[in-house]
């Protein structure tokens, strides 16, 4: 009895959230919201009996995930009225879209048929001598290991692509100039300095050339002649 008061508490608080994600106008209280549907997912994993997925749930998704995303949310400076311009006009594409995938999840739920033999696998979910996340570990690295690893070289490529398109046209780092280099001349390299000379005497500091100097002076002499009259 309790245990089913929970799971309709827990889930209906969980989809109360789901909507507040999708229909908040403000990106932080979407993530926020998030972040409440995350802990009430993983409370009913607990209540199912699954505690390894519950605590995964929370400590990968809630703790790295929504905080990403809430970081990103808070840090990026994002027009959200330039981005909602276009909803108007792809509106029906996305109603189409939309409504083909209803279609979808109405066929296989009508579709679907439950296992004779779910009710045993429900009342008895794990072996005896054996816990749960043990179960869990010995399925996912022995049954499914190139399932596992695979999973994981996809996630990697993902992760390389977004770093190399993320980084592809920045120059604000300093980059070397291999023909200043080479042409560079022993004179610049090392210089007796005189003790107590100033930055202007070292004589590394070049001087403007005359094409540079020369608007000054007829600024200079426009200003003057100003001046007498």
């Amino acid at each position: 009895m309790i245990a089913g008061l929970a799971f309709y508490a827990f889930a209906g608080v969980l989809i109360a959230s789901a909507v507040m994600v999708v229909t908040s106008r403000n990106p932080v209280h979407s993530v926020l919201y998030l972040i409440l549907a995350f802990f009430n997912a993983a409370a009913l994993f607990l209540i199912a009996g699954a505690e390894f997925l519950a605590m995964i749930l929370v400590i990968v998704y809630v703790g790295a995930v929504a905080v990403l995303f809430l970081f990103v949310v808070m840090m990026l400076d994002i027009d959200f009225t330039q981005l909602r311009e276009g909803f108007q006009r792809y509106a029906p594409i996305g109603a189409v879209i939309g409504g083909i995938l209803f279609l979808e999840l109405v066929f296989v739920l009508g579709a679907w048929q439950s296992s004779g033999q779910s009710e045993g696998l429900r009342l008895h979910p794990v072996q005896e001598g054996v816990q749960n996340t043990a179960a869990i570990g010995r399925v996912l690295y022995t049954d499914y290991i190139f399932l596992f690893q695979g999973a994981g070289l996809i996630l990697l490529v993902a992760m390389i692509g977004a770093i190399v398109l993320t980084h592809r046209d920045r120059l604000r780092s300093r980059r070397q100039d291999i023909g200043v280099q080479v042409s560079r001349r022993t004179q610049l390299d090392m210089a007796s300095v005189p003790l107590g000379a100033s930055i202007g005497e070292l004589g590394i500091l070049r001087p403007l050339p005359p094409e540079e100097e020369k608007p000054k002076a007829v600024a200079h002499d426009d200003h003057g002649h100003g001046g007498h009259h």
